[in-house]
């Protein structure tokens, strides 16, 4: 099969692309300094590559990725870096040796009912979305040990800081949020350090692992920081129609995330993105029927629409990967 046997829009990687990517991360954090986040993937035929490369700790969003990891055999060490009150649907989780972030009295009774073993004190370190406030952190930790649970330490994700263009700015507001961190973690103890992610995974030198996911596949948002990962992923996309000085293809709002502004197209100016299209201002004559590469802004929301990733060697297709750990 060859890229032009594929129906549009598809989500696509290019191979050698994406082993520089796995290949170069393993080289800055080996082993156990990373946590893939497989949120950004969503796919356990990748997650086994990233074990190959040495790294057998997985960071996860959802209970669907964490049992669906454990289920592929990739259940060594997960970490469920998220918020859940379910406990009945937590409780899916108890015989794995999961981890489990806290961050309230009703968090860290759910994972008590559930049987969770291991929980960390996920703590705010000025981003606006989950963690408790760094003060509140000791006596939540203290809590869950009288809940019986083991606080093996804290998790903060400086999630402002990680997308800022700018490398000296970026360093300091991840150190200040690190600063937030370590204050938590003299009042929790244990001895995990969770934090960072792909714009910060050679600054953050205060935690004990850092949780990048996107650095496998990239973006072109995480382009813009002159990182050394490359853009494997894209959408190929046709164009199906012309118009006055525009063209159109089929991919769109459904084939895309957007949440980081509109994808690019190589020699072109995207205008937008409807439901089943962009519309864009080609560089050089185009025509109705060829294909192109659309370059998303935003990899995890883009893979997750997707029920499969195929793998390209230039114009082959070698593999078809499922996004198999999609939904909740």
């Amino acid at each position: 099969m060859f890229l032009g046997d594929l129906a549009t829009p598809a989500l696509v990687a290019d191979w050698a692309t994406l082993e520089h990517n796995l290949r170069t991360m393993a080289a800055h954090l080996p082993g156990s300094r990373l946590r893939p986040h497989v949120k950004a993937h969503k796919c356990t035929a990748l997650a086994k590559l990233q074990r190959d490369f040495g790294h057998h700790a997985f960071c996860c969003a959802t209970i669907r990725e964490a049992e669906g990891l454990a289920v592929a055999g990739l259940g060594e060490d997960l970490l469920l870096a998220n918020e859940v009150i379910d406990h009945e649907r937590l409780a899916r989780l108890r015989h794995w040796p999961v981890v489990v972030a806290v961050d309230s009295e009703l968090t860290i009774a759910a994972a008590a009912r559930a049987g969770i073993v291991g929980v960390l004190i996920d703590v705010n370190v000025g981003l606006p979305r989950c963690g408790c406030p760094p003060e509140q952190a000791g006596r939540l930790a203290d809590r869950a040990r009288q809940a019986g649970l083991e606080v093996a330490g804290v998790m903060g994700y400086e999630g402002h800081a990680v997308g800022i263009e700018d490398r000296a700015l970026r360093q300091e507001v991840c150190e200040e949020a690190m600063q937030r961190l370590l204050v938590a973690y003299g009042e929790v103890g244990g001895t995990i350090v969770s934090a960072g992610g792909t714009g910060t995974f050679d600054l953050n030198r205060w935690a004990t692992e850092i949780q990048a996911g996107s650095y496998v596949l990239m973006d072109s948002q995480y382009a813009k920081l002159g990182l050394p990962f490359h853009q494997a992923l894209f959408v190929w996309a046709t164009v199906v129609s012309l118009g006055e000085g525009y063209a159109v293809a089929d991919c769109g709002l459904k084939a895309l995330g957007m949440d980081h502004g509109n994808p690019t197209i190589d020699e072109a100016q995207v205008l937008f993105c409807s439901d089943e299209h962009v519309t864009f201002v080609p560089g050089r004559p185009v025509r109705v029927g060829e294909k192109i590469k659309v370059w998303p802004a935003h990899v995890d929301p883009t893979v997750a629409y997707h029920e499969r990733l195929w793998i390209a060697e230039g114009e082959r297709i070698v593999e078809a990967w499922p996004i198999d750990l999609r939904g909740w």
